[in-house]
């Protein structure tokens, strides 16, 4: 195992973004590199700077106040009386913990969130609150959470490279012949 393996196997693969990273595995790669500080992952707390810590040979820090707070496990729970079914939580949601379709009310999967916060932000009535995560189902783990966001992340690297292809060929129909034939 690599040194950033090492270091990815000890996050909680929440990919919430609030270590300033578009997800774990950057951030793990930051910190091998020496670019990132140990104390930048909310979710992980005080129990992973120390862990990171340890592997590292670096001094434990407080968690980064400007990154957020340590808190219990949370989840994601949307109002139905208040959701209209933008579809606007699903893209962000990183492991695809939400599920619904358009002018349809939207659910979170409890045993799948990960309570990464990034469903809040694009909705545009307010309807997504997060909530203590009840024992039972535990959360995700985060190998389970790992493999669903590179699930997650192919799917739309996948969608991408579809539309490009897509308005490429339409673009190439819509462009008049150069030999004028």
């Amino acid at each position: 195992m690599n040194r950033v393996e090492a270091i990815e196997a000890l996050l909680p693969q929440t990919q919430c973004t609030r270590c300033g990273y578009p997800g774990c595995h950057p951030y793990a790669e930051a910190l091998a590199q020496g670019r990132a500080e140990i104390n930048q992952c909310p979710p992980g707390g005080a129990a992973l700077i120390g862990r990171l810590a340890a592997l590292l040979g670096r001094a434990p820090l407080a968690l980064d106040p400007a990154r957020g707070h340590e808190s219990p496990p949370r989840l994601a729970q949307i109002d139905a009386r208040a959701c209209i079914g933008c579809a606007k939580c699903l893209p962000p949601c990183p492991v695809d913990a939400i599920i619904g379709a358009r002018k349809q009310l939207h659910t979170v999967v409890t045993e799948l969130c990960t309570g990464c916060e990034l469903c809040i932000a694009p909705c545009p009535v307010d309807c997504i609150t997060l909530v203590p995560r009840p024992a039972v189902p535990p959360p995700p783990a985060p190998a389970v959470n790992r493999l669903r966001y590179a699930a997650h992340t192919a799917r739309l690297e996948r969608r991408a490279r579809e539309r490009s292809t897509l308005l490429a060929a339409r673009k190439r129909l819509a462009s008049p012949d150069p030999s004028g034939a």
